[in-house]
């Protein structure tokens, strides 16, 4: 009788499913990827596309809604309280949200066809870019530099993102 073995190297790993955890900064980052791409998807599409751009809008305000109150509730305050330094980065990430969610109440009641929708989400696509630019490139640095249990903060944030909905408008 013969046996092989495989080597460490040869066994396939398993594909990582949402449902694994992931530390916080991973989780949030891959959330900004998908919503840019998302942004993209919108983008390439044309002017007479209204249905498509509809379910895609409504898509995009979800997944912002849910990255923003997760970091809101749980990322945000653990940022804070590792130091008094984070306060201002804090403060202007959570004004940023603010504007966003302004314009994601005004792109939920509007339709695809109305006058400005295209600009709102353009807009909206705008300056997500700059705040994602910020806790990229500010942020999550300190936030690793504080030595943060990443996981469990990971864990709290896809735990709350499941929970959240959209507000009815």
């Amino acid at each position: 009788m013969r046996t092989t073995s495989q080597s460490s190297d040869k066994i396939p790993q398993p594909i990582r499913t949402e449902t694994e955890p992931q530390d916080a900064i991973t989780l949030l980052t891959e959330d900004h990827e998908h919503v840019k791409s998302l942004f993209e998807q919108y983008e390439a599409l044309g002017d007479r596309a209204h249905v498509s751009k509809q379910k895609l809008a409504l898509q995009i305000c979800t997944e912002l809604t849910k990255h923003a109150t997760a970091e809101e509730e749980i990322f945000y305050p653990a940022v804070r309280e590792a130091s008094k330094d984070n306060a201002d980065l804090i403060d202007e990430a959570t004004v940023e949200h603010a504007a966003a969610k302004d314009l994601i109440a005004q792109i939920l009641a509007m339709d695809a066809g109305d006058e400005l929708f295209d600009a709102k989400i353009k807009v909206l696509s705008e300056q997500i870019e700059h705040h994602v630019g910020e806790e990229e490139g500010e942020m999550f640095p300190k936030a690793r530099k504080a030595k943060l249990d990443l996981m469990a903060l990971g864990e709290a944030i896809a735990r709350r993102k499941e929970e959240i909905a959209l507000p009815k408008v």
